[in-house]
């Protein structure tokens, strides 16, 4: 056992929730935002300023009926799956061999798993990425046998249980936005608290909104609660970090709150309760649904890209016959949700907290 430990310890292969739960979640949400979120902004921005370097075809795949046309945002979408892997692999310290040698294991993963892909990625990449590590290295044709094991390894393992893991997202994610429609006031706060929560979390809500493909009023509902974090904790500690801490967390990420969230809890009374608000107000008052890419449901205002998300939804939608236009109601829903509500109601909470001393001044300062 001892010489087991030493090994892996020698590999860098470390069993642990950090490790798989925080590393590699981030990792697999900066991949998807790095080919599928890049590639559906490029589109939308082509298409609406009329670009024609962002909307022709520039790539045909196929012949015939069969064949497929990319644009420049549609080749970048279609790497979602390698871009996961990799992504995934370069948080796990993998070597180069290895990391290399999951670009078509991610693909693989994701077209085995259907619309559930980027989950099955995440799982497979993992297995595929340690498997790899274990005989990195280890012989003197690694250059043959570290990218064979892992070729082998990943895509024999996706082919057992890809399927099966983006069945099962997908019906977890339809059951999701199907119980928001049935029931949009209960489930959008659940949806708006528990998506808010772990955009704050040292994990990625994007990466899980991704995984379930949260889209629909659900998405709308996650949106209101990642925004709710984002520019709740921007506001109600302008007073400690001014101009500086409004823009790295109202547009970067609420998650730099976290080490003060440990140190006084309480602080996270305010954007949870405007989330627990806006939620359902998004849901059932505005209708407010994202039916653009399903990791934009977890980004917030993060570089915007949940109202670009909304948005191409928006767009989607009127192509195709589902919407007739985007209405005054849309952008006002949009505004008070993603942004306005959760100012004024973070910042109003933060206020009676700090008069009942539960927030004390310098408890949301950012060391920045």
């Amino acid at each position: 056992m001892e010489k087991l430990k030493k090994f892996l310890t020698r590999k860098d292969i470390v069993f642990s929730l950090q490790r798989y739960g925080v590393d590699a979640l981030g990792a697999m949400a900066q991949g998807l935002f790095c080919t599928l979120l890049v590639g559906t902004i490029l589109n939308t921005i082509g298409q609406q300023f009329h670009l024609s370097f962002l909307t022709d075809v520039i790539v045909t795949v196929g012949k015939g009926e069969g064949a497929v046309g990319y644009t420049i945002g549609g080749l970048a979408s279609a790497m979602v799956g390698p871009g996961i892997a990799i992504a995934i692999g370069f948080a796990l310290h993998c070597p180069p061999l290895v990391l290399f040698s999951l670009i078509p294991v991610g693909f693989a993963a994701n077209t085995m798993g259907g619309a559930g892909g980027p989950l099955a990625v995440y799982f497979v990449a993992i297995l595929a990425a340690e498997c790899g590590k274990l005989v990195s290295k280890e012989t003197k044709i690694d250059i043959l046998v570290t990218p064979i094991v892992t070729v082998l390894a990943g895509i024999g393992f996706a082919s057992l249980v890809a399927a099966p893991i983006g069945a099962a997202a997908s019906a977890v994610g339809s059951f999701v936005r199907w119980a928001t429609i049935l029931q949009p006031f209960w489930m959008g706060i659940l949806v708006s608290v528990v998506i808010g929560v772990a955009l704050t979390l040292p994990i990625s809500s994007a990466a899980i909104c991704a995984a379930l493909s949260l889209t629909g009023l659900a998405g709308g509902a996650a949106v209101a609660g990642c925004c709710a974090q984002m520019v709740g904790f921007a506001v109600m500690s302008f007073r400690e970090n001014r101009w500086g801490g409004l823009v790295a967390q109202g547009v970067g990420t609420s998650m730099l709150q976290m080490p003060n969230i440990i140190k006084n809890p309480k602080i996270w009374i305010p954007p949870t309760l405007a989330s627990a608000i806006t939620g359902p107000l998004a849901t059932c008052l505005f209708r407010l649904e994202m039916n653009g890419p399903a990791v934009s449901s977890g980004m917030g205002t993060c570089g915007f890209v949940g109202q670009i998300g909304v948005y191409t939804g928006w767009v989607n939608d009127i192509a195709g016959g589902v919407k007739a236009a985007i209405t005054p109601m849309d952008w006002l829903g949009l505004i008070l949700i993603c942004f306005v509500l959760p100012a004024v109601l973070s910042w109003g909470f933060c206020q009676l907290l700090r008069k009942r001393g539960w927030i004390k001044e310098n408890d949301l300062k950012l060391d920045l």
